[in-house]
Formats: structure tokens, C-alpha cells, sequence
């Protein structure tokens, strides 16, 4: 496990903090003619190395680099403006999936299976109900109140959602791990920032609209925050 962290590390030195905004505008437009793009590679290569230290270790960390060159390749050259943001997603999994790969090569210790146990399908359940599922619950269940004048407010597309979804996942947490103090705060919070606004554009019936969606979304994230420890208590 050690090993993957460091290598995470390294990536996470390689791929950010010593890669300057201008390196990345430079192998966009070169692409792999780009000689910031083989310095980056090389890079990773030594980085890795420096992170575990040891002779045998060199082919991997050469490995690792050559795989990083490829992956970022492949980026370089598919991405289109507007799937910049998908390709870095999907980029930054391949180069996790590939310390993952390399850290089981080396060690010869495959991923133990039984992390994956009733406990963990649990709560991973209850972080997918949350996300998308409960968005469309809460949608319909309040669709009958939608105000007019809800579809033209000034705000990022699909912000209110993102929003909800992160709020749910942050009280799961707070449940599960036995902070209820916290749910309490990030609801003042909220509070403080959402309504404020809308009480002072006198919207009464979008204030209320919203603060139903949101006793609704923090009610049920703390509904399954509740159900899942309760499940996990009689497993233990």
C-alpha cells in the first residue's frame, strides 16, 4: 500500500506542481513534437525512482514513464475543446489505474478481495443513492411547487444540482462517521449564503420552494446516513 502511495505522490509532484501552465499550452498546440512533453515524461520516470530508491525498481519506473508518455499522447491528440475537461478525468484515471498495476507487478500482491465485504457494499450503496437517484426523487416530489420564475435565475447550468449531490455526500459522511455537530453547521451555512439572497430579491415562493429541496435532500442524506449505520451495527 506504501508503494502506491508514494508513486501517487509522485504523480501528484509530476503532474502538477512541477508542471508550469506553459508546459501544458506548449504540448497542447505541438503535441508529442512538443520537447516539454518528453521532459515530463522523463520526469515521472525519476521521480518515481526517487520515491522508492531501490536497483530493480528501475524498469518499472521506466515502465511507469512510458506508460505516462502514452496515456498523455493519446490525450494530446483526441482531445477537442470541449471535451478537454472529460480527457483530463479520464487521463488522470489511467495514470492511477496504471500506479495501481505497477504497484501489484512489483509487490506481487494482488488487490485482497475481501475489502471489497458486505460493510463496503453498504455504504457504497448509500454514497450511489445519494448522487444522481435521489436528485430525481427530490425533483419529483417537489415538481408540483415549481415556481415560474425558477427557470430563468442567473446561475451555472446544473450548479443547483451539483450542489445538492455534494451536500448529501458531506451528511452521509458526517452520519456515518458519527459527526452530527457538522451536519448542523454546513445547514446554517447553506442558510446563510442561499436564503440570504433570495429573501432579498422577495421571491417568497422560490425561498420556499428551495428550502424545501433542501430539508429534502438533507433529510433523506441523513435518512440513509442513519439506515446504513444501522446495518453496519448488526454486521458488527
Amino acid at each position: 500500500m506504501i508503494l502506491f502511495v508514494k508513486l501517487l505522490l509522485a504523480h501528484l509532484i509530476g503532474d502538477f506542481i512541477l508542471q508550469p501552465t506553459s508546459w501544458v499550452v506548449e504540448k497542447e498546440q505541438k503535441k508529442h513534437k512538443s520537447i516539454y512533453l518528453w521532459i515530463h515524461i522523463l520526469l515521472h520516470g525519476i521521480l518515481a525512482w526517487l520515491m522508492i530508491r531501490e536497483i530493480r525498481f528501475i524498469w518499472f519506473a521506466l515502465m511507469l514513464a512510458a506508460s505516462h508518455g502514452l496515456i498523455d499522447v493519446l490525450k494530446l491528440h483526441f482531445q477537442k475543446p470541449k471535451t478537454k475537461r472529460s480527457w483530463f478525468i479520464a487521463d488522470q484515471l489511467m495514470h492511477v489505474a496504471t500506479l495501481m498495476v505497477i504497484t501489484i507487478i512489483y509487490t506481487g500482491n494482488p488487490i485482497d478481495p475481501s475489502i471489497f465485504n458486505d460493510r463496503f457494499w453498504m455504504v457504497f450503496t448509500g454514497v450511489i443513492l445519494l448522487t444522481k437517484p435521489a436528485s430525481i426523487i427530490i425533483k419529483n416530489i417537489i415538481s408540483i411547487w415549481t415556481p415560474e420564475s425558477s427557470n430563468n435565475t442567473d446561475s451555472l447550468i446544473n450548479a443547483g444540482n451539483y450542489i445538492g449531490i455534494l451536500e448529501r455526500l458531506f451528511v452521509f459522511c458526517f452520519i456515518i462517521t458519527g459527526h452530527f455537530d457538522a451536519v448542523g453547521f454546513l445547514l446554517g451555512a447553506k442558510s446563510i449564503f442561499r436564503f440570504g439572497d433570495l429573501m432579498q430579491a422577495k421571491e417568497r415562493k422560490l425561498t420556499e420552494y428551495v428550502l424545501i429541496g433542501t430539508l429534502l435532500s438533507f433529510g433523506l442524506a441523513m435518512l440513509t446516513g442513519f439506515l446504513v449505520n444501522y446495518c453496519l451495527l448488526l454486521m458488527a
